[in-house]
């Protein structure tokens, strides 16, 4: 089972996206960040690499997709409340991100979309404890309801 999960994304401007986030509350680690890339700390636990396109493309030999026009992955991170999802998303778009839809409510769990300014998507949302611990149908029966 890994320990540190290391998420890597490709980056046009390399100081305009570590000042992204650092804008969403994350730190650089500076042993790892050089001309070519950023160590974004979001835990201890959880770095994002950010990787100038051209050295990003030293390891692998596919193309490099353009985060604006498709989507590869989505990773998300969970808060602790409806708030916070809507704090982290202001602090995104004041800091040049973009929200690609519109925020999504399922009852159990409430989520919006952060694009970062290369087009990276992030996602954060809140789950109700109930759901968090017992799944969906869970936070339903809580609430009296059917899913």
């Amino acid at each position: 089972m890994p320990t540190k999960v290391f998420v890597n994304l490709p980056t046009s401007d390399l100081e305009r996206s570590k000042a992204f986030y650092t804008a969403l509350g994350c730190d650089i680690n500076p042993l790892f960040t050089d001309e070519n890339a950023g160590c974004i700390v979001w835990s201890e636990d959880v770095f994002f690499m950010v990787l100038k396109r051209e050295f990003f493309a030293t390891f692998t030999d596919k193309p490099i997709a353009d985060p604006h026009e498709v989507a590869q992955v989505s990773v998300s991170f969970s808060q602790d409340s409806r708030e916070d999802v809507d704090a982290i998303l202001a602090k995104g778009i004041d800091a040049g991100g973009a929200e690609p839809k519109p925020a999504q409510d399922y009852g159990f769990m409430y989520s919006r979309d952060l694009d970062d300014p290369d087009g990276n998507s992030l996602g954060f949302l809140y789950m109700s404890e109930e759901a968090a611990e017992q799944g969906p149908d869970a936070h339903t029966a809580e609430q009296g309801g059917a899913l």
